[in-house]
C-alpha cells in the first residue's frame, strides 16, 4: 500500500507529471534536458527527480557528467496506467508545448544546454 501511495504523490505534481509524460515519448533524457523543458532550476528539478526515483518509476544512470534517466522496466506493470495517463494528457496544451520544446531541446549541443544550468 505504501509504495502505491508514494507512486500517486509522485504523479500528484505537475512538474512531475510532465517529465512522465516526455520519457513516455523519449526513451531517455538527460537532467539539463528536463531542467530546460520545466524552466525551473537544476537543483528543483534533482528534487522531483529524486521523488521519481524514489518511487521506483524512473531510474538513473551517470555517464560521464551527465545525468540520464528513463521509466524502469519495474514500471512495466503500470503500463496500463501510463498509457491512460498517455491517453489523458495527449490533447493537454502544457504537453503539447512541451512536445514542441522537447524537438528543440533534444536537438540542441548538450554540452552547451548544460552550461547553463552548470551541470
Amino acid at each position: 500500500m505504501e509504495s502505491i501511495s508514494q507512486l500517486f504523490k509522485a504523479l500528484g505534481d505537475q512538474n512531475r507529471l510532465r517529465v512522465v509524460a516526455a520519457l513516455m515519448e523519449y526513451d531517455e533524457l538527460c537532467a539539463c534536458q528536463l531542467t530546460e523543458l520545466l524552466q525551473i532550476t537544476a537543483a528543483t528539478a534533482s528534487r522531483h527527480m529524486g521523488v521519481l526515483v524514489a518511487c521506483g518509476l524512473v531510474r538513473s544512470r551517470k555517464e560521464s557528467r551527465w545525468v540520464y534517466y528513463r521509466l524502469t522496466q519495474e514500471s512495466r506493470p503500470l503500463l496500463e496506467m501510463l498509457d491512460w495517463l498517455s491517453r489523458q494528457l495527449a490533447n493537454d496544451a502544457t504537453v503539447k508545448q512541451d512536445r514542441i520544446k522537447l524537438a528543440a531541446i533534444t536537438s540542441c549541443d548538450k554540452n552547451e544546454l548544460c552550461k547553463k544550468y552548470t551541470c
